[in-house]
């Protein structure tokens, strides 16, 4: 069984995890306060911090994994979104707290175009980030030059007739794999930044909350890139002690564009 067919069955399976759970469908919505059902609550401001201001850093054209330079800043980066219902739930995160994400879009997965127009104002807002993960996950040191072009190329046009951004200069390497001839194809269509990462979730498959917790407490660091994934449940049950971590480290989550001067 291949990762594609591996991911659509975790697709599958999540929305039966996820049954009974607070989920960006799944939440009661609150009519107004107790005294008057005609009056809305007063807006609460957001559990996390903004961006931090200050100029951008520049960044040459090649592969990075980390922020550079000092501070306290953190970009989780979202891969994949084999399940609707994954990506659903990191959409609500983002709405209920102000957390700031880079998606990665593996843009075969309908999980994008079923939270299209949830997603698109977040992404115009510059609260969520879209880079390039390919059409379908494939082994981009396998393929001959066309082919490499062709999965990044797709998926470019994919994010720029859904969202208005093709996700240049950033493109994510399936598995981490890329080499020389993958980077120059991918630089020819714009994407001239390989984004790797310092520390992961684990999450591309099935774990525990525990152990999904416990990568957290390892990577969640200042001026780290940290990887997860919209592909099984067990993230969306853990969002409250994500910020609880992101909180106690006085981190403030960003997109790639918030900290980072992209090369001309």
């Amino acid at each position: 069984m291949d990762r594609r067919q591996l991911l659509s069955l975790l697709a599958a399976g999540t929305a039966v995890a996820l049954t009974g759970c607070a989920t960006a469908e799944g939440e009661p919505i609150n009519s107004g306060s107790a005294g008057n059902p005609l009056v809305p609550p007063a807006p609460q401001p957001p559990l996390l911090p903004p961006p931090p201001g200050g100029p951008k850093a520049a960044i040459p054209a090649g592969t990075i994994t980390a922020l550079p330079g000092a501070g306290t800043s953190m970009a989780l980066t979202v891969d994949d979104g084999a399940s609707p219902e994954v990506v659903g739930a990191y959409i609500k995160f983002a709405r209920d707290t102000g957390a700031r994400f880079t998606f990665f879009v593996t843009a075969y997965y309908d999980s994008w175009s079923i939270h299209r127009n949830a997603l698109r104002p977040l992404v115009e807002s510059g609260q969520i980030q879209l880079g390039n993960h390919t059409w379908d996950h494939a082994d981009l040191t396998k393929l001959s030059a066309s082919g490499i072009s062709s999965q990044l190329e797709r998926a470019k046009n994919y994010l720029r007739d859904n969202f208005g951004t093709d996700g240049t200069p950033y493109y994510r390497p399936p598995f981490g794999r890329h080499n020389a001839t993958v980077d120059r194809v991918a630089a020819d269509l714009g994407y001239t930044v390989p984004t790797m990462w310092y520390g992961s979730l684990s999450d591309s498959g099935v774990i525990t909350e525990d152990y999904l917790i416990e990568c957290a407490r390892k990577y969640f660091n200042p001026q780290t890139i940290v990887i997860g994934h919209a592909n099984a449940p067990a993230v969306t049950h853990c969002y409250g002690q994500l910020v609880d971590i992101i909180k106690e480290r006085n981190l403030s989550m960003v997109t790639l564009n918030d900290v980072l001067l992209p090369p001309r």
